[in-house]
């Protein structure tokens, strides 16, 4: 059997999940403005963890097509996990389009998150701020050193639902909750579509809800730890190149040639103005300070979270795979059963390369399972820290002949 067949409806057995947690409703008219387009489209499930006012207020205000949610338990502190799995346990559809509220698709690109899931268990698009105040602009010389160097994690992920669901959900009490999602369905076997050529709008937040993060976000590498090595380093270089302004200057050249790589990739130019370039120096200094600042965190016992603490950023691949062993091929258990997580998240590829290894998932009499993947080089991905067993692929609109 082969992969799932093209429907004549793009969004045929799909559905949108957004979970949120909310503490005030400033961006609730724009976001139902966005939703009410989207459910013209296809199914959507808000899974709500707000406050019970703010909870009626959405209902009030949601499109009335749209399914408004409370959180079903689930094990952990990071919330937005258990909204997820509430939302994906709740869908009856396989291919599921997970986005954060800041999110925000056109058409054509939730087609083609929808579409790739016909040939993998999970697709990684790319995010772009549909508006760049200063802030937003420094964020994006991030994106771009990151698209250059692998790909970036974006607010948003397309999953089958039976490869998370057979997988046992992943883990609620880590910090880099998309990272930890992708490597569970990856360590199980799955397919991963790293799509750099999907890119998909997201609304900036405010500069000081960007000014909280800067820690937080740095922390994040302790998943990653051939990543963390290199950040670390990062300051001593800068110390070092600053005794000679030809040196600080060539570094910025350098960091400025590689964000501008990852602009040109796949498309980019089409939504990164070339002026975000020059933000880059100015993030991989940002960097250089919080990372040792989210290492004084790490030994004070983690990242403040939600009044509590969160040590573990993610777990490496090699650990899901050994909470993996023993259970069912991630197909096999669509049915929404809940089991405790039994493993870890996934990691993407690009659409510029074809697929690696073999695609281990098993569907079921539905959605029968993925031929074997052609052997292909694993781009970028040590850059995240150990081998997964899952496929990793790469593409763009020029393998799609587009």
């Amino acid at each position: 059997m082969g992969p799932l067949p093209a429907p004549a409806d793009p969004f045929a057995d799909a559905h949108y999940v957004l979970p949120l947690k909310w503490t005030d409703d400033e961006v609730l008219p724009d976001l139902v403005r966005y939703l009410t387009e989207v459910v013209r489209w296809l199914p959507v499930t808000v899974v709500d963890g707000s406050a019970d006012e703010l909870f009626a207020a959405h209902r009030r205000a949601l499109p009335e097509a749209v399914r408004h949610l409370r959180p079903e338990p689930w094990p952990g502190a990071n919330g937005k996990v258990g909204g997820v799995m509430t939302g994906v346990r709740r869908t009856p559809q396989e291919r599921i389009v997970l986005a954060d509220d800041d999110v925000r698709y056109t058409r054509e690109a939730l087609a083609a998150v929808v579409g790739l899931l016909a040939d993998a268990e999970l697709v990684r698009p790319q995010n772009y701020f549909l508006d760049l105040p200063w802030h937003a602009r420094w964020d994006t010389g991030r994106t771009l050193l990151n698209r250059a160097l692998g790909g970036d994690y974006p607010g948003t992920l397309g999953v089958r639902r039976s490869a998370l669901v057979g997988a046992g959900g992943y883990d609620g009490d880590v910090l880099f909750e998309n990272l930890e999602l992708i490597r569970t369905v990856t360590a199980a076997g799955g397919r991963e579509v790293r799509a750099l050529d999907v890119l998909v709008g997201r609304v900036p937040p405010s500069a000081a809800h960007f000014g909280g993060q800067r820690v937080r976000q740095a922390y994040d590498d302790f998943a990653q730890p051939a990543r963390l090595a290199v950040e670390l380093s990062l300051l001593p270089l800068l110390g070092w190149a600053a005794r000679r302004p030809v040196r600080l200057a060539g570094l910025g050249l350098l960091v400025c040639a590689v964000a501008e790589a990852g602009r040109r990739r796949a498309g980019g130019r089409r939504v990164y103005p070339p002026g975000t370039v020059l933000w880059a120096p100015a993030w991989v200094l940002e960097r250089s300070v919080c990372v040792w600042a989210a290492l004084g965190a790490r030994l004070r016992g983690g990242v403040p979270y939600a009044g509590s603490r969160l040590r573990t950023a993610g777990h490496s691949r090699a650990a899901l795979r050994r909470r993996l062993r023993g259970r069912p091929a991630s197909g096999g258990d669509a049915g929404g059963e809940r089991r405790g997580p039994g493993g870890r998240h996934g990691v993407a590829e690009d659409r510029e390369r074809a697929a690696e290894g073999t695609a281990a998932v098993r569907g079921n009499a539905r959605h029968p399972p993925l031929l074997p993947a052609e052997p292909v080089e694993r781009d970028g991905d040590d850059l995240h820290g150990g081998q997964g067993t899952g496929t990793l692929v790469e593409h763009s609109r020029s393998s799609r002949g587009q």
